[in-house]
C-alpha cells in the first residue's frame, strides 16, 4: 500500500497529538498522587502502566491505599527500572522489613555514578517516604544536587529534612528555594504552610496555605490544612468553607467523609451533618470506632436540627456501644438537653448531673450555663434560676449576664425574695450596670406591691439618675415612675408625687394612672377613704 506525502504528514502530527496526550495524562497521574488523590491517580496510570514511570506510580498509589500486594507485582514488572526497584524497598518497609528495605536502597543507590544520579534519588525517595535513617536520605539528595537540581529533588530533601530531629530550618530553606525561583508551586508552598502550622505560628501557615490554594486551585492539600488551621483557632464557619472545598476536589474516600463530616459538626451546620452522616450509615466501611463515632454525630445533629425523637434512637445506641471512658461530659450534657427537649425531666437531670461530676477541670461554667439556658427555654425557670446560682457560687467572676438571668428567672418563677438577694449581690459585683439597679428595683416593688413602703424607690431613683431622661426603653422608665407616683401618693407627699407626675408624663402621656390620681385629687373630700389608684 502506499502513501502520499500528505498522509504521512497526518499520520505523523497523529501520532505527536498521541504521545504528547499520553505525557500529559501521565503527568496528571503524578499530580494526582503527590496531591494525596490516590485512587483518581490508580485510574488515570491503570491504562498506563506499560510505561515504568506510569508503573511506579501505580504502585505507590497502591501502596498508599495499603495494597501491599499489588504493589509489588506491579513493581516486579520492571526488575530493572531505577523507580520501581525503589518501589519494592518500599514494599518491605511497609511490610516492617526495615532490614531489607534498607538494603534494596543501599544497593540501588551504589548504582549511581559521576554523572549519574537517579538510582540515588529513588532510593532516598523510598528512604523519606517509607524507611526511617531519615539523615542517609539526606545525603544522598545533597549529592544528587551537585549532579542535577530540580523542584522535586529540593521538595523531597525538605521531606526528608523535616523528619530529622531539629531539621525544621533545613526544610523551610529547601522548600524556599522551590518557591523562589517558582511561585506556581502548591506543593512547595503547602510544605511550607505545614511547617509553621507544627510550630504554631497559625498567621503565617494560613498565609502560605492561600498561596498553595492559588497557585493551583485543584490543589486539595491546602484547603484540607486551611481547614484543619481555622477549626484549630475555633473559626469554624471557615474551617466549614474550606472543607467543603476539599471534600470537593478530594477522592471523596471515607477518610475524607470522616473528616467533612466533622467539620460540619464542628461548624454547627447540624441539619447538613445529620442528613451526611445518615449517608454514611449505609457505607460499607463503616465499622468499629468509626461507626460509634458517626452514630453520635447523627445522634447529636438532629437532636439539633429539630428531630428529637429520631435522635433519641440513635443517642440509646451510641450510649450503648461506646466506651464509657471515651465519653466527654459535654456528651452527656448534651444527652441530658435531648431529655429535656422530650419532657423528660428525670433522665435530663440525671445526665446533666454525670457530665457535671465528669468534669475534672476547674472552670465548669460552660456546662452551668448549658443547662441554665436549656432549662430556661423549656420555662423552667426555677431550675434554670437554681443552675445559674451554681454558676455564680462556682465562679463568681463569671460575666454580668449570668448574673442578671439568675435574678430574673426568680423573678419570673415568683421567688421575689431570691430575686432581690441576686440582684442585691449583682449590683454589689457589678456596681455600674444598669440592668442591676433597674431590676433590684423591680424585685423590691413587685415584694411592695402596694407601694407602701417605698422599698425600691432608691433603686429606681438611682437607675433613672444613671440612664437619663433619653433612655430609649420608655416602658421600664414608665414603671419605675408609676411605682414612685403611687408611693408618694400613698405617702401624701404631693410635692414629689406631681414632681414624678410630670417625669411619668413624658414617657407616658396617656398613663392610666395619672387620670386616676387627678381625679382623686379633684373631688371632695370623701366621709370614707377612697380607693386607692392601681
Amino acid at each position: 500500500m502506499k502513501y502520499s506525502i500528505k498522509s504521512i504528514i497526518a499520520i505523523m502530527v497523529v501520532a505527536i497529538s498521541i504521545t504528547a496526550h499520553a505525557q500529559t495524562t501521565l503527568q496528571d497521574g503524578i499530580k494526582m498522587f503527590l496531591y494525596k488523590k490516590y485512587l483518581t491517580a490508580e485510574r488515570i496510570l491503570t491504562p498506563l502502566a506499560a510505561d515504568p514511570q506510569a508503573n511506579y506510580y501505580l504502585g505507590l498509589s497502591y501502596i498508599e491505599q495499603g495494597k501491599l500486594d499489588q504493589a509489588n507485582n506491579a513493581f516486579m514488572k520492571f526488575p530493572e527500572d531505577p523507580a520501581n526497584i525503589s518501589g519494592t524497598a518500599r514494599v518491605a518497609f511497609k511490610q516492617n522489613n526495615a532490614a531489607k528495605g534498607m538494603q534494596i536502597a543501599k544497593d540501588l543507590a551504589a548504582k549511581s555514578k559521576k554523572k549519574e544520579w537517579i538510582q540515588e534519588k529513588f532510593a532516598a525517595d523510598a528512604v523519606t517516604y517509607t524507611g526511617n535513617d531519615y539523615q542517609q536520605a539526606v545525603a544522598w539528595y545533597k549529592d544528587v544536587l551537585t549532579k542535577t537540581d530540580n523542584p522535586e529533588i529540593r521538595i523531597s530533601l525538605g521531606d526528608a529534612y523535616k523528619r530529622v530531629p531539629g531539621g525544621g530550618g533545613e526544610a523551610m530553606n529547601s522548600y524556599e528555594s522551590v518557591t523562589d525561583k517558582d511561585n506556581k508551586n502548591s506543593l512547595a508552598y503547602t510544605r511550607i504552610g505545614d511547617l509553621w502550622y507544627e510550630a504554631h505560628n497559625y498567621q503565617s501557615a494560613l498565609d502560605n496555605y492561600d498561596k498553595a490554594k492559588n497557585a493551583d486551585p485543584a490543589n486539595p492539600l491546602p484547603y484540607k490544612a486551611l481547614a484543619r488551621a481555622y477549626s484549630f483557632s475555633g473559626k469554624y464557619k471557615l474551617a466549614l468553607e474550606n472543607w467543603r472545598k476539599y471534600y470537593e476536589l478530594s477522592d471523596k474516600t471515607f477518610e475524607d467523609k470522616d473528616d467533612f463530616l466533622e467539620g460540619m459538626y464542628l461548624a454547627k451546620d447540624y441539619c447538613d451533618a445529620a442528613k451526611f452522616a445518615e449517608e454514611m450509615m449505609s457505607d460499607p466501611q463503616l465499622s468499629g470506632e468509626n461507626k460509634i463515632k458517626v452514630t453520635g454525630v447523627l445522634g447529636f445533629s438532629l437532636a439539633e436540627c429539630g428531630d428529637s425523637v429520631k435522635a433519641l434512637q440513635y443517642l440509646r445506641e451510641y450510649f450503648r456501644i461506646v466506651n464509657p471512658s471515651k465519653i466527654k461530659p459535654g456528651a452527656y450534657i448534651e444527652y441530658g438537653k435531648l431529655f429535656l427537649k422530650l419532657g423528660m425531666y428525670d433522665s435530663a437531670g440525671h445526665y446533666y448531673t454525670k457530665g457535671i461530676e465528669g468534669d475534672t477541670s476547674r472552670n465548669r461554667t460552660d456546662i452551668y450555663r448549658t443547662i441554665a439556658e436549656a432549662l430556661k427555654s423549656k420555662k423552667e425557670y426555677c431550675k434554670s434560676a437554681e443552675w445559674y446560682d451554681n454558676l455564680i457560687k462556682a465562679n463568681p467572676e463569671t460575666q454580668p449576664l449570668d448574673y442578671f438571668w439568675r435574678g430574673y428567672m426568680y423573678y419570673y418563677c415568683h421567688e421575689l425574695g431570691k430575686s432581690l438577694k441576686a440582684f442585691e449581690e449583682f449590683e454589689a459585683k457589678y456596681p455600674d450596670q444598669p440592668s442591676a439597679m433597674y431590676w433590684h428595683g423591680r424585685a423590691a416593688a413587685a415584694i411592695d406591691s402596694e407601694a407602701t413602703t417605698g422599698a425600691a424607690v432608691p433603686f429606681f431613683t438611682k437607675w433613672l439618675d444613671k440612664v437619663g431622661p433619653n433612655y430609649d426603653k420608655k416602658n421600664d422608665m414608665k414603671i419605675a415612675y408609676e411605682y414612685i407616683v403611687l408611693y408618694y401618693y400613698n405617702a401624701g407627699d404631693k410635692e414629689n408625687m406631681k414632681l414624678y407626675m410630670d417625669k411619668l408624663r413624658t414617657v407616658a402621656p396617656d398613663d392610666p394612672m395619672l387620670k386616676q390620681i387627678e381625679e382623686a385629687e379633684k373631688a371632695p373630700a370623701p366621709k370614707k377613704p377612697a380607693n386607692k389608684p392601681k
